[in-house]
């Protein structure tokens, strides 16, 4: 293995010397560096990791604690492209990324306990049960942490703004296309599906709308077959809805599919909303009408605030950082409107 000794023998210049120019120190001059780096580069020179992590305390990897409940991993639309920017800024910083183990057993010791064993600089907790207690931990430990679409006393989150997503999407089915009776399909209960629920009730409210309790059922993301059979049997009502707000656009698109192969028509029979925004909307027919959350601005804000953290620029400063997303209006909501 090549040393900073052999490449002071080679460049004929002190160790000291070699260090500081492989440092950036702006004592050594350009040319000195130039000369010890290409000879650095040229004898397969690497600096070991663990050694500058002693020198400066400091390991340069951010731990990611992504642990989905729901089974969908990391084909989940929402979080992929969440990590993906998550990475791609992180990268921009001169950090690296690693998934935390979720495997307990495997583990054999709690997530706090993990990330100091791994030496992480800082955790993002991108998805997670928030009421487990190893989580609450981690979340009162002494590593910067931020977290996505959830909000802990004293930690930076980074938040969908799903209130205002939902609030956009209904005033757009109610006050646009003219609906009245709009059923609501949510996913399983969390802090992302209150805020929505409660801003659909007050936005019907607010139109002097109330909504039929049997309108509200209670689905699952990303699970088309339940959304399925709860729309079915919003059809089979006395007075079906003449539009239904899927949890998320995989289901809508389910429910859409379902509903064909039972010979009714998007929007013509009846109308279908979706939520999320993700990708494969764009290439479906009749085009999806939905809240596209603006997932590559949550990635960058949760890497921008947690290295701002892990480097004690705002180490004081705890934020909640709200990321706007955007009305898609699509073509699977009919204007009854049109219909005068």
């Amino acid at each position: 293995m090549v040393s900073m000794k052999d490449i002071s023998l080679a460049c004929g210049v002190s160790v000291a010397t070699v260090s500081k120019a492989l440092n950036d120190h702006s004592d050594i001059g350009e040319a000195t560096k130039k000369l010890v780096r290409d000879t650095a580069r040229k004898m397969g020179y690497f600096p070991n990791a663990s050694a500058k992590q002693l020198k400066t305390n400091k390991s340069n990897n951010i731990g990611v604690l992504f642990r989905d409940e729901a089974g969908s991993g990391l084909t989940h639309d929402f979080y992929a492209n969440i990590l993906e920017s998550l990475k791609v800024r992180s990268e921009e910083k001169g950090y690296d990324i690693t998934f935390i183990n979720t495997n307990k057993k495997a583990l054999g010791m709690t997530y706090l306990e993990h990330c100091r064993y791994r030496g992480f600089d800082g955790v993002a907790i991108a998805c997670a049960r928030y009421d487990d207690p190893e989580v609450i931990e981690l979340t009162q430990g002494d590593l910067p942490l931020v977290t996505v679409d959830h909000t802990f006393e004293n930690r930076t989150a980074i938040i969908s703004d799903n209130a205002k997503g939902m609030r956009d999407l209904t005033t757009y089915i109610c006050s646009e296309c003219g609906h009245k009776d709009i059923a609501y399909i949510h996913g399983d209960m969390s802090t992302v599906t209150k805020n929505r629920v409660e801003s659909f009730k007050l936005t019907m409210k607010d139109f002097g709308i109330e909504v039929p309790p049997e309108y509200i059922a209670v689905g699952k993301y990303r699970d088309y077959e339940l959304c399925t059979k709860i729309a079915k049997g919003f059809l089979e009502m006395k007075n079906p809805p003449t539009c239904i707000i899927c949890p998320d656009d995989f289901s809508a698109i389910g429910v859409i599919i379902a509903l064909s192969s039972m010979g009714l028509k998007v929007p013509e029979d009846i109308s279908v909303a979706g939520y999320d925004g993700i990708n494969i909307t764009k290439a479906f027919a009749p085009r999806l009408t939905t809240i596209r959350q603006n997932t590559g601005e949550m990635g960058r804000q949760l890497a921008d605030s947690l290295i701002s953290t892990i480097e004690r620029k705002n180490s004081a400063t705890t934020l909640r950082i709200v990321v706007e997303g955007t009305l898609i209006k699509g073509e699977s909501v009919r204007s009854l409107k049109d219909n005068g």
